[in-house]
């Protein structure tokens, strides 16, 4: 298991982690040609960071604020110029608990601004921070 804060972005799915959700925005429906998609952006957090979370489908009703998850085989990476970890298509979500995790709500992992390793390719690094917390879910 990975701690939040060590998560960078990949191309491979292979992220296990635990977090709490802390809150779920808006669903969206996308028309594919297979059809509707349903999607749902979260605000997740261990006790080391912060970061989004896209629920598709069915995980999008699933699981509600409060909910510990566990993700195995996980991805971070871009949907639609935002910087979201997710199951991807091989990885797993599941509740695993509620309400008794502790956590932090920054640094928030998806408000940096990563660029490719110059050592190597198949790597990022931090370049910038471009915010301390989310900017899709402000503090209250």
């Amino acid at each position: 298991m990975i701690s939040v804060k060590d998560i960078v972005p990949a191309a491979q799915n292979n992220i296990s982690t635990q977090f709490i959700l802390l809150e779920k925005g808006k669903q969206t429906t996308t028309t594919t040609t297979e059809g509707h998609n349903k999607a749902c952006l979260a605000l997740v957090a261990d006790e080391t960071a912060a970061v989004h979370f896209q629920f598709w489908g069915d995980e999008c009703d699933a699981f509600e604020p409060g909910d510990i998850i566990r993700l195995s085989n996980g991805i971070f990476s871009y949907s639609r110029n935002n910087l979201v970890l997710r199951a991807g298509k091989r990885g797993k979500v599941e509740k695993v608990g509620e309400f008794t995790m502790t956590f932090v709500e920054t640094p928030n992992m998806s408000e940096i601004r990563w660029i490719p390793d110059p050592n190597n390719s198949k790597k990022y690094m931090q370049e910038a921070i471009v915010s301390a917390h989310s900017r899709i879910f402000p503090p209250k």
